[in-house]
């Protein structure tokens, strides 16, 4: 089907974007809103974003007017009745988008396709509502719609054949990647990514680690554009809580219920940078006293490249050392009571070549927790300080995140190069999670799903059937066609 006239039906900053992303590619464009004053708004958004791309020089002033002359703006639905494409863009209300749909499905020729813009909702639900079930798809853009290179394409069971493909064709004539999924709550990204971060939140609340850390061990450890609680706040804190919520209504997995600690901050309307406090936004973090640094020893394999350093630093190991560094998976309290002074020991866990994951048992002494973190300081590592918990912290975050996609993928609804390229292209991260998964080694991250489960006896924590089979059958890359 070819596309050359497209309506947008809500002109936020999302449906402004989307609006220029066609009308840069040639189309034209309709543009409603719900009165003039939204309307004006709506032009703003439009003014505004391409001037800033023709003061960085990314378009020339000729072309953000050519752009805008191809946007026709309006308060008339009815002004919709000829276009061959239109996409909502409206609140992220179920209600809402259903009524609009029925309006659109009365207002539109019976060949025209209709899109939501939905990040989470149901699909088929809004499908449903209308007379024409089979034209209607998910089209799902992301924030900011002219800059962010993904689109996922949500087809639901009674989607007429091609139609998919067709809105695929059309995202690929915008520039843009178009990943074909099912249609599960949350979809690819948002089903992959929100768990993530509310489980984030349910490891800072168990006092495993501290904000801070965690932020700084999947930046720096991981290699993430940044941590979760920095992509909290700015997403929203309440638009996480609402992305769970659905998560949570379609799959009553408690992993995707919010956490307590979210819904708190919600409450309270402390909703990210949005309100100008979310997990940030209150007084910085007081920096620990430092150390009196004496001896030390490192202990477990793979620790003689950190005695290197240490010593290079200047610094004495000792066999009755101040402090024990133990690279260890855990419990590092097994190897601390072999110990005549079990207070003496931190379990180091190193994450890339940037963190050093400290884990404190529950006989770790103050002096040796705070040794251990300026010595790895010195050692050029920024360190994490957690307790002997399963995964520490990188792991228990990373490990249930891979195990997600590979529950995903083998359900059947999205391929494994589209769940790595949406990964990729939808949060920036530097691989997708089955890229993550072949670096990491599938037999590594089996096991370590193996121990979070036996520890915090979390269902979803448990390894997928299909990692747990191609690890028994020695396969190291998962098949792809």
């Amino acid at each position: 089907m070819a596309f050359e006239r497209v309506g947008v039906v809500g002109l936020g900053t999302m449906g402004a974007g989307i609006a220029e992303v066609f009308a840069r590619a040639g189309l034209r464009v309709i543009g409603v809103e719900a009165d003039a004053e939204a309307l004006a708004r709506g032009r703003g958004h439009l003014e505004r974003s391409t001037g800033r791309a023709v003061d960085k020089g990314r378009l020339a002033p000729g072309q953000r007017d050519e752009i805008l002359g191809r946007i026709t703006l309006t308060t008339s639905r009815e002004d919709l009745r000829d276009v061959d494409l239109v996409v909502e863009a409206i609140p992220e209300i179920l209600d809402y988008k259903i009524a609009l749909f029925k309006d659109l499905d009365r207002i539109c020729e019976p060949g025209t396709v209709l899109a939501t813009n939905s990040s989470s909702l149901s699909v088929t639900a809004i499908a449903a509502a209308t007379g024409r079930p089979g034209q209607v798809v998910g089209m799902h853009f992301f924030n900011p719609a002219p800059v962010m290179k993904l689109v996922e394409v949500v087809g639901t069971v009674v989607t007429a054949p091609g139609v998919v493909a067709d809105i695929a064709a059309l995202a690929g004539r915008l520039g843009k990647t178009a990943v074909a999924v099912g249609d599960r709550a949350g979809f690819v990204v948002n089903r992959l990514l929100l768990p993530y971060l509310n489980q984030a939140a349910g490891l800072m609340e168990l006092g495993v680690a501290g904000r801070d850390d965690i932020d700084a061990a999947m930046k720096l450890g991981v290699g993430l554009p940044m941590g979760p609680f920095t992509l909290l706040d700015l997403i929203g804190l309440d638009t996480a809580y609402e992305v769970m919520g659905v998560l949570f209504d379609e799959t009553r997995d408690r992993r995707h219920a919010p956490a307590p600690l979210l819904r708190e901050l919600v409450t309270a309307g402390l909703l990210g940078r949005k309100s100008g406090r979310g997990f940030y936004g209150d007084s910085p973090r007081e920096e620990p006293a430092k150390s009196r640094l004496g001896t030390f020893g490192v202990a477990g394999a793979g620790g003689d490249g950190l005695a290197e350093r240490l010593r290079a630093a200047g610094f004495k190991e000792s066999e009755d050392p101040d402090v024990v560094l133990r690279l260890a998976d855990r419990p590092v309290i097994e190897h601390a009571v072999r110990l005549p002074d079990p207070a003496r020991m931190v379990g180091v866990h190193l994450v890339g070549d940037q963190v050093a994951e400290l884990a404190s048992t529950v006989l770790t002494s103050e002096e040796a927790a705070s040794a251990a973190r300026d010595l790895v300081k010195i050692a050029g590592l920024t360190p994490v300080p957690c307790k002997d918990r399963a995964g520490f912290v990188v792991d228990a975050l990373l490990f249930p995140y891979l195990n997600d996609a590979v529950r995903m993928h083998d359900s059947g609804y999205a391929s494994i190069d589209d769940i790595d390229a949406a990964m990729r292209l939808g949060c920036g991260y530097p691989a997708g999670p089955f890229e993550m998964l072949e670096s990491l080694g599938l037999a590594k991250v089996r096991d370590g799903l193996r121990a979070l489960y036996a520890e915090y006896r979390e269902p979803a924590f448990a390894p997928a059937p299909l990692l747990d089979q191609l690890v028994t059958a020695g396969v190291t890359r998962f098949p792809r066609p």
